[in-house]
């Protein structure tokens, strides 16, 4: 059983959508905290979800359920699912949006496809069971009529083997890793830009030196000499390592997307100074 429910969507603020989900919820479970994650995801950014989505779930609470709408397909033959971690409880479309809860596993992603066997300590389902639907089910709101309810009766405590068969592979998307040159180089990619502009890369701490030594860092046509400890610190444009554990890129004061005009899935690379 769960006391907290998070949402994240790409509903936006300014229609009812959110309210209606919420509504649906508290109706089965009035005594459950709501908290939001995130409704501004870019519409049907899939990606977006997946690595915000990623990077705040661990900050709850043990067996906190997570719902997950952003549904390009809604109304399509793609599944609605949940996800059983160890940790908490995912209520998601299969679309790739549990990427990287499932990439924080022990999971090993399959060859061909997107899809990925789960690790033994996951346990997926498929939503089939109509039982824990509101009814009628709107074919463009899943939301609302599917992912909702399933989330709030899952928070009184339903297992997960309640609401349809247990599966044992889910879709993931390519996560993009970080490659290494036979000079040492590190090529990365951006990830994700945040509200500030900031460039979140796929570069994590165990790439750089260990004790901040000297390194260059690229971006476009600009160099950056040195890892800076905090946003306040270096020159107008610097790098440091934020809190998801990832190089970023910042520009004091301002918007390093502006200022380099980035965009996700531009190079970042990083080399020992010589």
């Amino acid at each position: 059983m769960s006391s907290i429910i998070t949402l994240t969507t790409d509903f936006g603020l300014t229609d009812a959508y959110v309210a209606a989900m919420k509504g649906v919820i508290l109706s089965i479970n009035p005594g459950v905290t709501l908290v939001d994650i995130c409704h501004t995801i870019s519409p049907q950014d899939v990606a977006q979800a997946a690595f915000i989505l990623g990077t705040a779930y661990q900050s709850f609470p043990k067996g906190t359920v997570h719902l997950v709408v952003v549904d390009p397909g809604v109304g399509s033959e793609r599944r609605a699912v949940v996800l059983r971690t160890p940790s908490a409880d995912f209520i998601a479309p299969d679309n790739g949006v549990l990427s990287y809860v499932i990439e924080q596993s022990s999971a090993k992603p399959a060859e061909e496809s997107q899809l990925r066997e789960l690790a033994p300590e996951l346990e997926a389902f498929a939503i089939t069971n109509h039982r824990y639907w509101r009814k009628p089910v709107s074919p463009t709101f899943h939301g609302r009529d599917i992912f909702a309810p399933v989330a709030a009766h899952l928070s009184l405590g339903r297992s997960p083997a309640d609401f349809g068969e247990r599966i044992t592979s889910l879709e993931t998307l390519l996560l993009t890793q970080p490659l290494q040159e036979p000079s040492g180089s590190i090529i990365g990619h951006i990830l994700h830009i945040d509200g500030f502009g900031n460039l979140i890369t796929d570069i994590t701490s165990q790439y750089l030196p260990s004790k901040g030594g000297p390194v260059n860092i690229k971006v476009g046509n600009h160099t950056i000499h040195s890892l800076s400890r905090t946003y306040a610190e270096g020159e107008d444009l610097l790098a440091l390592i934020g809190s998801s554990d990832r190089l970023e890129i910042s520009v004091k004061g301002g918007s390093a997307r502006s200022f380099l005009n980035a965009d996700v899935g531009d190079e970042v690379e990083v080399s020992l100074k010589a």
